[in-house]
């Protein structure tokens, strides 16, 4: 099983970028499509990104598409998440997981080893 644990997070004005980190313990980590979810206070936990387990493929919320970029590193037991063109309502806590099979779901509920998550904030 994997163990994630998220950093990267911060108060950054609307227009600004955040690179998101999620950093995988176990030797599994290259067997696992990846996700990134984000829950806001009030909203239920929302898909934002994933990935395939070799990085060939990624998938996107709409709300998200072509301003956030999702990659890995298998080398490092990494997934990023690049955000720019940050608005307001990208405001709430990021989380990473790992999901067997692939495309990767866009639901939290097949995911596994979620971590802390990451406090993201843009002022307006």
């Amino acid at each position: 099983q994997v163990q994630l644990v998220e950093s990267g997070g911060g108060l950054v004005q609307a227009g600004g970028s955040l690179r998101l980190s999620c950093a995988a313990s176990g030797r599994t980590f290259s067997s696992y499509a990846m996700g990134w979810f984000r829950q806001a206070p009030g909203k239920e936990r929302e898909f934002v990104a994933a990935i395939s387990w070799s990085g060939g493929s990624t998938y996107y919320a709409d709300s998200v598409k072509g301003r956030f970029t999702i990659s890995r590193d298998n080398a490092k037991n990494t997934v990023y998440l690049q955000m720019n063109s940050l608005k307001p309502e990208d405001t709430a806590v990021y989380y990473c997981a790992a999901v067997l099979g692939e495309p990767p779901s866009r639901i939290a509920g097949p995911y596994d080893g979620w971590g802390q998550g990451t406090q993201v904030t843009v002022s307006s």
